[in-house]
């Protein structure tokens, strides 16, 4: 799925609306009624889709793309299979079904706080205030139900909104006030613990977390799909991304581009297909830790009952599918999207070519914290409460770490809503592995040690990658 939806570099569309180059991360693509390059040129290498209509040629343009520095998320993707390996060799209940389940709640809520902060990577900035505002716009959420009792669309609403004005707030003193985005975001990251706690204790000086009673805000991260409702969702994700791999490649050819050949799209979706079947069909079982029957009083007699059953794909999982869905489209397939990259990729440029670089720049952080508002709602549902230690900077070194070792990259201009899930998974896999293979008191010295490394590796790789695609002329 890595290229599924590339980012066009050009700000520029044709007369027909369609963009004027494919590339991505600064890449050029081929134009209209152009001779296609020679396959292993510079100019081919140069292009998003590989180009050649033969496996050979594409594969060929594909590695010279690599070792030019354009990876994308391939070192996320390795390195998420080799640590799947690792960890289910060393600690066998890592591949057990209930954690599969596990992990995909828990690791919901740094995903949808990743996605977020694609955007503002996207513009070379960082927002440091992610995790904390996800906490205030849930405990807003959940004092709204508590204390007034206002219904879950009202109080989901309200935490949204809350995200919303934090968004314009950074964005207006970073844009118009010219504060870097380090120092406004560390500045509110201090000032959102206090912010929290005193809306979660209702102004006064107690401590603690307050229960989500509602069963549907409960249900997000904590209820599971209908068995038939999980195959279907399979077969949307599949149909989908068959339809638009053809739709791209029918259009592409009808602009006289280059197109990828039909036993590689054939082979992507073949990938995709037996992946996702496999997953449903995991997730379709039932994976109660507790499977025993056992045994109750009716009427004083003593009756067997079966044990609570804990099967179907998480609800969870079509929501970050939907807004994968839609902010892939936002980024890839509108002018905005097309801004975000110009802006992040040459500001001054970008201002030249008439670009609204202060409204983009606002735009991003309202977006992060928008997002950051459904990941804190999303960590509370996991829960079943909202504690402020919750959204601390460990929530953030997730939501961060997954962005960033996805493939999204820290100086700006190149990165893709994909390397939020990816890089999710990633960070997931090695703080619950980790927690399964380290026990005792040094278990989360060990989780924070190994993810650190990690996401600096992957910004090694990032800063090499683009050095690497400097010298190579791409």
């Amino acid at each position: 799925m890595n290229d599924i939806n590339k980012p066009p570099a050009s700000v520029d569309t044709d007369a027909n609306g369609t963009d004027g180059t494919e590339g991505a991360e600064g890449t050029t693509g081929a134009s209209r009624n152009v001779a296609a390059p020679k396959a292993g040129s510079l100019e081919a290498v140069a292009t998003t889709v590989p180009t050649g209509n033969s496996v050979s040629a594409y594969v060929t343009n594909y590695v010279q793309r690599l070792r030019g520095g354009e990876m994308g998320s391939l070192p996320a993707v390795t390195g998420l299979v080799l640590l799947v390996i690792v960890f289910s060799i060393l600690q066998p209940t890592f591949k057990g079904l209930f954690n599969l389940g596990n992990m995909l709640t828990e690791g919901a809520g740094p995903i949808f706080i990743a996605m977020g902060l694609v955007f503002v990577l996207l513009l070379g900035e960082i927002d440091l205030s992610a995790g904390f505002a996800a906490g205030v716009c849930a405990t807003v959420m959940v004092r709204l139900m508590v204390g007034y009792h206002a219904p879950w669309p009202v109080s989901i609403g309200a935490a949204i909104i809350t995200g919303v004005i934090i968004g314009l707030l950074i964005g207006f003193l970073r844009a118009k006030v010219r504060i870097p985005s380090f120092v406004v975001t560390l500045a509110f990251f201090l000032a959102f613990q206090g912010v929290a706690l005193y809306i979660a204790n209702n102004g006064k000086g107690q401590k603690g977390d307050i229960t989500i009673t509602d069963s549907v805000v409960n249900g997000f991260d904590g209820n599971q799909m209908p068995i038939w409702a999980g195959w279907l969702l399979a077969v949307l994700i599949v149909g989908g991304y068959a339809a638009v791999k053809f739709l791209a490649q029918n259009g592409r050819r009808r602009q006289g581009l280059n197109t990828e050949p039909i036993a590689v799209i054939a082979f992507k979706v073949g990938a995709i297909a037996v992946g996702t079947f496999l997953a449903v069909y995991a997730l379709n079982q039932n994976r109660s830790i507790n499977q025993a029957a056992g045994f109750k009083t009716v009427d004083g007699k003593l009756v067997k009952v079966a044990a609570q059953e804990l099967s179907g794909v998480p609800w969870v999982v079509p929501i970050i599918i939907a807004f994968f869905v839609v902010w892939t489209f936002v980024l890839s397939r509108t002018r905005y999207g097309r801004h975000v990259y110009a802006v992040g990729g040459n500001e001054e440029a970008a201002r030249r070519a008439g670009i609204p670089v202060d409204r983009i720049r606002i735009s991003v952080f309202v977006l992060c914290s928008a997002m950051a508002a459904i990941g804190g709602i999303m960590i509370g549902s996991n829960v079943q409460s909202v504690s402020v230690a919750n959204y601390g900077g460990n929530t953030l070194l997730l939501a961060v770490g997954a962005a960033v070792i996805g493939g999204t990259s820290l100086f700006g201009g190149k990165g893709r809503m994909i390397d939020a899930i990816v890089g999710g998974a990633v960070v997931e896999v090695i703080y619950n592995g980790m927690s399964n293979l380290v026990k005792g008191t040094n278990s989360a010295a060990v989780q924070y040690i190994v993810t650190g490394v990690v996401l600096m590796l992957a910004a090694a790789v990032d800063a090499l990658s683009r050095r690497r695609a400097g010298s190579s002329g791409l």
